[in-house]
């Protein structure tokens, strides 16, 4: 398997602001990584020096083992970008600037192929081409870009918040899109805010704190790092007694809950079982807790703060 995405100690400094301090991000071929991190965590400015968009100030860089600034134009024919934030031109049709995007991604002027996806999706994401850009809103300019990314095949696809602004129906074709290109070999970087579709895409992710990743894997390899919580039905919390690797026991509307280290989990089922546990319940750790778990404290010190 080689390496589509591969930055080393990168930096990118604004003056004072030091917006990437040290970054390391491998992105694997065929790979659907997440790309996690609150704003102004880092991940638009690395999306933007993977881009060529941005010069960085240190370390190393690579896309398809080439310089994403000295060779920009040539990766370009290989790349698909979806902003969080499209602008789109004014006076062009939505039909007119997908086809103008798809012609600068390589896309032949009459090419049947292009003309059949484009259609496709047009329809999936029940888009009205005949509009001018000005007239449409947020979440029909994302579509402009997302159905000009998929109607033209690319090797890596780079999304940014892709579906700010969709409603959950468009979001389920935004993953059935996901699915198709991955199914061709493409590989996707996805930054998201949206935690469960990270958590349902997403093959590894990769958590960023002030331009540093701090966490990277498959989500089993994460989850192996925090607790899996445990709950059956019962008010009495002294049943949990005798219980190898207990932790953190509530009661709490009729069921009594705790957590357990994710990989005892097994070796707790026994003493569950010799104590009757009705309605048993095992819920790994959610892609949510994993995130918290890196900033929970900025929240409690917004809390602290009264914010």
């Amino acid at each position: 398997m080689s390496t589509i995405i591969r930055t080393s100690g990168l930096t990118k400094h604004y003056g004072r602001v030091h917006a990437l301090d040290g970054l390391d991000l491998t992105v694997d071929e065929g790979q659907i990584h997440g790309f996690l991190g609150p704003n102004g965590a880092g991940k638009s400015t690395t999306i933007r020096v993977l881009l060529g968009l941005a010069r960085k100030t240190g370390g190393e860089a690579a896309v398809f083992g080439q310089d994403p600034w000295r060779d920009a134009v040539a990766l370009h024919r290989r790349i698909a970008y979806v902003p969080g934030d499209v602008s789109v031109w004014p006076n062009l049709s939505g039909g007119e600037a997908i086809d103008l995007m798809a012609r600068l991604r390589g896309a032949p002027r009459h090419d049947p192929a292009y003309a059949a996806q484009k259609k496709r999706l047009i329809e999936a994401f029940q888009f009205d081409p005949r509009k001018k850009g000005r007239a449409y809103s947020k979440g029909n300019r994302q579509k402009v870009a997302l159905i000009a990314a998929f109607a033209v095949p690319a090797d890596l696809y780079i999304l940014d918040e892709p579906t700010s602004g969709l409603d959950p129906l468009m979001e389920v074709m935004f993953r059935h899109e996901i699915a198709r290109v991955r199914a061709a070999g493409a590989t996707v970087l996805l930054s998201s805010h949206i935690l469960s579709e990270v958590e349902q895409l997403c093959d590894r992710v990769s958590i960023i704190r002030s331009g540093r990743i701090v966490e990277a894997g498959t989500l089993a390899e994460l989850r192996h790092l925090t607790r899996t919580e445990v709950s059956f039905q019962g008010t009495d919390a002294a049943a949990i007694a005798g219980i190898p690797g207990a932790h953190d026991v509530v009661v709490e509307e009729g069921r009594i809950k705790f957590t357990v280290d994710s990989d005892a989990v097994t070796s707790t089922l026994p003493a569950l079982a010799a104590r009757d546990a009705a309605g048993l319940r095992i819920a790994p750790a959610s892609l949510e807790e994993l995130f918290l778990r890196h900033y929970g404290d900025e929240l409690a010190e917004m809390d602290g703060n009264g914010r």
